[in-house]
C-alpha cells in the first residue's frame, strides 16, 4: 500500500506541477532524494558521519558523462542504463576509498572522509583529461534512435527516467534495512564492542555498508549527469557533500524517509530563495540551526511528535498552542527578514536607490522607523517564542505522563 502510494506520487507529480521550471525542480528533488537516502545508509543506519559523500556521487557522475559520450560515438549503451554505470563506478571507488576510511570510526572516520574529499577535488583540477578542468565535461543525452518514441530530449521524459531509478533505489535501500547486514549495521552503530563480542567484524560491516552506499550515490550521480548534461569539479566538492549532509539532517536521519523530506524541502528552499534574495545561503543556514535546536530528529521526527500528540486526544489543547506558535513564528521571521534584507540592501546599494521591496511591501531602509519596526518584530518573536517553548515542553511532559 505504501509503495503503491509512493509510486503514484512520483507518477502524478509532473502532471500536477506541469510547468517547465516545475518539472526541472522535480528532477533535482528526485536526484537529491537518492543522494540523501544513500548518505543516510551511513549516517542514520551506521552512525558514520561522512563529509565526502559527494566523492562517490561526483565520480559516478563523471564516469556516467564519459559513458554517455561514448554511447554518442556508437557504443551500444542506452541512456536509461547510464545511472547503472554511475552506480558501478561509485561502488568501485567505494571499495578503494572505503578500505581506508572504515578502518576507523567516529570523528576519525569523518576527518578521513573530509581529507579524501579534498584530495579528489584537488585531483579534479590536476587531471583535465578526465575531469574536464574548470569547465567540466559536457554531453548530450539525446543520442541514437528513439525507443518507443522516447528521446530523453523533453524534460518530462528525463523526469520519469529519474523517477524510475528513484523508486528502484528507494525500494532497494529499504530492503537493505531488513537484511541481516542492515540489522548488524544498526548493532555496530549502537555498540560496536558488543557486536564484535558476538562474532561480527565491525570494520567489515562498515566497509560493506559504505560500498553499498557508494553504489547508490553513484546512481544519483549518473542521474545528475543525465539531467544537467554537464559534470564539473563542483560535483565532487566539499560544498556538495555538505549540502547532501545538510538535507539529510533537516529531514531526520533517524527515519528512513526523513532524508527524502529533507531533500524536497532543501531543494525547494535553495531554488526559491536563490531567485529572490542574495542572502539565501544565510536563510538556509539559519533554517538548519533552527531545525537542529527545535527538532534535533529533523522534520520527520517533528511530524511524528505532532501526530502522536494529535492522536493522544489533546487536540483542543493543541490548536491554541499551534496558533500561538504560528503567530510568534511569523513575527520572528518577519523581523529577521526585514533586518537581513535591509542590511544586504545597504551593503549592495548602487546609484542611490533608497526604497526596496520586502514581503510585498515597499520600505525605506534609511528611515529609523523601519529599523525600529523590524527590531520590535524580532524581539516580540524571541520573547514570545521562549514563552511558547515553555508551554510546549509542559504539554510534552503531560503527554508522556
Amino acid at each position: 500500500m505504501t509503495w503503491g502510494a509512493y509510486a503514484a506520487v512520483l507518477i502524478a507529480a509532473p502532471l500536477v506541477f506541469n510547468g517547465g521550471a516545475s518539472v526541472s525542480l522535480l528532477c533535482q528533488m528526485a536526484t537529491f532524494i537518492v543522494l540523501t537516502l544513500s548518505c543516510n545508509m551511513l549516517l542514520g543506519q551506521g552512525g558514520m558521519l561522512s563529509f565526502g559523500h559527494a566523492v562517490y556521487s561526483g565520480l559516478g557522475a563523471f564516469c556516467s558523462v564519459h559513458a554517455l559520450n561514448m554511447a554518442a560515438d556508437g557504443w551500444p549503451l542506452p541512456v536509461s542504463l547510464i545511472p547503472l554505470v554511475g552506480g558501478v563506478a561509485g561502488m568501485l571507488f567505494g571499495v578503494l576509498f572505503g578500505y581506508v576510511t572504515t578502518r576507523k570510526a567516529g570523528t576519525t572516520f569523518a576527518m578521513i572522509t573530509l581529507g579524501i574529499a579534498e584530495l579528489v577535488f584537488a585531483c579534479s583540477l590536476m587531471f583535465p583529461g578526465f575531469f574536464g578542468g574548470e569547465g567540466g565535461v559536457m554531453s548530450d543525452r539525446v543520442i541514437g534512435q528513439p525507443v518507443f518514441g522516447i528521446t530523453f530530449g523533453p524534460q518530462i521524459e528525463v523526469y520519469y527516467l529519474i523517477a524510475f531509478w528513484l523508486f528502484v533505489c528507494t525500494v532497494a535501500m529499504y530492503a537493505f534495512t531488513r537484511t541481516p547486514l542492515g540489522l548488524i549495521l544498526n548493532a555496530v552503530r549502537d555498540n560496536p564492542e558488543r557486536a564484535e563480542f558476538i562474532g561480527y567484524d565491525a570494520r567489515r560491516v562498515r566497509y560493506l555498508a559504505l560500498i553499498l552506499s557508494a553504489f547508490f550515490a553513484g546512481v544519483g550521480g549518473g542521474l545528475t549527469a543525465i539531467n544537467f548534461e554537464i559534470v564539473s569539479a563542483e560535483n565532487v566538492g566539499v560544498i556538495r557533500s555538505g549540502t547532501i549532509l545538510l538535507f539529510t539532517f533537516i529531514g531526520g536521519a533517524g527515519f528512513f524517509f526523513g532524508p527524502a523530506i529533507g531533500a524536497v524541502v532543501g531543494v525547494l528552499l535553495t531554488v526559491s530563495l536563490s531567485g529572490h534574495t542574495p542572502a539565501w545561503q544565510l536563510y538556509l543556514g539559519l533554517f538548519f540551526i533552527a531545525i537542529v535546536m527545535a527538532a534535533p530528529d529533523g522534520l520527520a521526527g517533528l511530524g511524528m511528535r505532532i501526530l502522536a500528540a494529535w492522536r493522544s486526544g489533546r487536540r483542543t489543547q493543541m490548536l491554541p498552542l499551534a496558533a500561538a506558535v504560528l503567530l510568534i513564528g511569523a513575527s520572528l521571521l518577519a523581523g529577521l527578514i526585514l533586518l537581513v534584507e535591509m542590511l544586504y540592501h545597504l551593503s549592495l546599494e548602487r546609484h542611490g536607490a533608497s526604497e526596496m521591496a520586502v514581503l510585498g511591501f515597499t520600505i525605506d531602509p534609511h528611515h529609523v522607523v523601519t529599523w525600529l519596526a523590524a527590531v520590535m518584530l524580532l524581539l516580540n518573536g524571541v520573547v514570545g517564542w521562549r514563552v511558547v517553548l515553555g508551554m510546549v515542553n509542559e504539554r510534552r511532559r503531560e503527554v508522556q505522563a
